[in-house]
């Protein structure tokens, strides 16, 4: 049954009480997690979920949240201001991450 939330905060939230503890960064080719010095290429994970969040005042203040799995079982978060629209990305990041 897919979750659904009414705001990122209760996203992330739930997300970590289910495990998602980690926090990743989105570089142009790859997510970094810095408290774990750990740097995950697109074949070393997979994307769980993916919430979409829009601003109240104003559509284009939106973000998108994804749950991360590595190929070794750790699970943490991005977030993404902007979704896969990020310049700079490489094409198989921007693949990865789309849904």
């Amino acid at each position: 049954m897919p979750h659904t939330y009414d705001s990122l905060v209760d996203a992330l939230a739930d997300l970590k009480k289910r495990g998602y503890t980690l926090d990743f960064n989105l570089k142009e080719n790859c997510i970094v997690c810095q408290s774990q010095n750990l740097t995950l290429q697109p074949a070393e994970f997979e994307i769980a979920e993916v919430h979409r969040f829009e601003g109240m005042s104003n559509p284009d203040d939106s973000s998108v949240l994804y749950a991360v799995t590595s190929n070794t079982g750790l699970k943490g978060v991005l977030v993404s201001a902007y979704g896969v629209y990020a310049e700079g990305m490489t094409a198989e990041m921007m693949e990865k991450l789309k849904r």
